[in-house]
C-alpha cells in the first residue's frame, strides 16, 4: 500500500489540492503498479509562518514583496 506525504506551505484553493490529489495518484498507480484502492495521498498544509528558508519565514518573504532581478 503506497502512501505519499505532500507538504506545501498553506495557500492553496481547495481546487489545487484535490487536482494535485488527482494527480499524484494517478501518477502512482501508472508508474508502479498499484491497485487504485491501495494508494493513499495526504497532504500537510503548513502556515507559511512556520516554514522558513536561510532564516526567513514564507511569510516574511511575502512581506517584502518580489526578489529583485
Amino acid at each position: 500500500m503506497p502512501q505519499i506525504d505532500v507538504t506545501l506551505s498553506a495557500g492553496r484553493t481547495p481546487e489545487q489540492l484535490r487536482a494535485l490529489l488527482h494527480e499524484v495518484h494517478a501518477a502512482v498507480v501508472r508508474t508502479v503498479a498499484a491497485r487504485p484502492e491501495h494508494v493513499r495521498v495526504v497532504v500537510h498544509e503548513v502556515p507559511r509562518t512556520h516554514w522558513a528558508t536561510g532564516d526567513v519565514t514564507l511569510a516574511e518573504m511575502d512581506a517584502a514583496g518580489p526578489a529583485p532581478g
